[in-house]
């Protein structure tokens, strides 16, 4: 495996950095899908955008698994509290007061000290900015790595597979089934709801998969199965949700649940992609230009929506001109613009590492 200069995976952070790109995308062309009319050029190339981004959050989490549940790497219990969560509660606080105080006041910018206290209460009952979410279920995650970096550790490659197994049918395709086609799939969900599995539900399985793939050799056969399922997963995203969305006549948004099979296999897919034909170049002074955009990659995703917002307040959107162009010029300058504010804020002493 390509390593930078100071042991870092090259694969990874390229992967990092553009699962980052991907979320930007994601808010930007998501953001107006059911504000569009179905079927019209602007709608299908915002839906287009949106689900091919779609597997930028399993991504992060599978990068995270790569490397926590490696039982290579020394990860105590203190580690987990004092490292990691730590980090991701300071962040909490102090992003999420600041978007819940931007949410309040963004529209007259006209701040009351009760209006403030509304925000800061908000903060508290983990009503946060939308995409926060994503910080909760990391700790959930974390709190639950040194079980799961047992369960690693004496598995073996068939209890692994066994538990992508439980994990894809439990997890992934009968609520998926579900929410297709409720009537049909009442007496299977039930059954599957009496059985009470909770142990392969939730985001467990990409943080598994992700220590999987990092850390076992496919066959050519697995890994170039695992491309065509990318890509039929990927045009199903598209198709699928179009003819879903024209058929119900508004924005359907069953298939772009990060649990779906499709944006399941689109991510696995871009994984073994990137570990095995683009993570092999030993152009150094690339792979050190990635490393350093990767470490404030989570600074990135934190502050990008201030720039999205403030596009919003002046009027500047997907749809302010074709959507086909402005969707990757508005990302590109959010991700910019992102770059530059998490790279100053990482220097700022002690509290630069927990913000980025």
């Amino acid at each position: 495996m390509t390593r930078t200069v100071d042991g870092r995976l090259a694969y990874a952070d390229l992967l990092r950095v553009l699962a980052t790109i991907a979320v930007i995308v994601l808010h930007i062309s998501g953001s107006y899908l059911s504000q569009t009319a179905v079927g019209s050029s602007s709608w299908t190339a915002l839906l287009t955008y949106d689900a091919l981004a779609h597997w930028c959050v399993p991504m992060f989490v599978m990068l995270s698994g790569a490397f926590l549940l490696d039982p290579k790497k020394s990860v105590r219990l203190r580690d987990i509290f004092l490292k990691y969560i730590l980090r991701i509660l300071v962040a909490l606080v102090v992003w999420g007061t600041l978007y819940a105080l931007l949410d309040y006041g963004h529209t007259d910018w006209h701040f009351t000290w009760s209006g403030i206290k509304s925000a800061l209460n908000h903060v508290l009952w983990t009503d946060t900015h939308y995409h926060l979410w994503f910080l909760y279920m990391m700790i959930g995650l974390y709190l639950v790595t040194p079980i799961l970096r047992a369960f690693v550790r004496g598995a073996s490659r068939g209890d692994l597979h066994w538990f992508f197994l439980l994990v894809f049918v439990f997890y992934s395709l009968l609520p998926t089934l579900q929410a297709l086609f409720p009537n049909q799939m009442a007496l299977p969900v039930t059954w599957s709801n009496r059985f009470n599995i909770h142990l392969v539900l939730g985001y467990v399985g990409y943080y598994v998969a992700g220590y999987y793939l990092k850390n076992y050799t496919l066959g050519r056969i697995a890994e170039f199965s695992l491309y065509i399922l990318g890509i039929l997963g990927a045009v199903a995203t598209v198709w699928a949700s179009t003819v879903l969305s024209r058929h119900q006549g508004s924005f359907c948004d069953i298939l772009f649940e990060y649990r779906s099979p499709n944006i399941a296999f689109m991510a696995v897919a871009i994984f073994v992609l990137f570990r095995y034909v683009l993570g092999v170049s030993e152009e150094r002074s690339r792979r050190q230009r990635l490393g350093g955009v990767a470490r404030i990659s989570f600074g990135i995703f934190l502050v990008h929506d201030f720039f999205i917002m403030l596009l919003r307040h002046f009027g500047v959107t997907a749809l302010s001109f074709n959507p086909v162009i402005s969707v990757p010029v508005l990302s590109a300058a959010v991700f910019l613009c992102s770059f530059a504010v998490s790279w100053l804020i990482s220097k700022i002493p002690l509290l630069g590492r927990y913000l980025t």
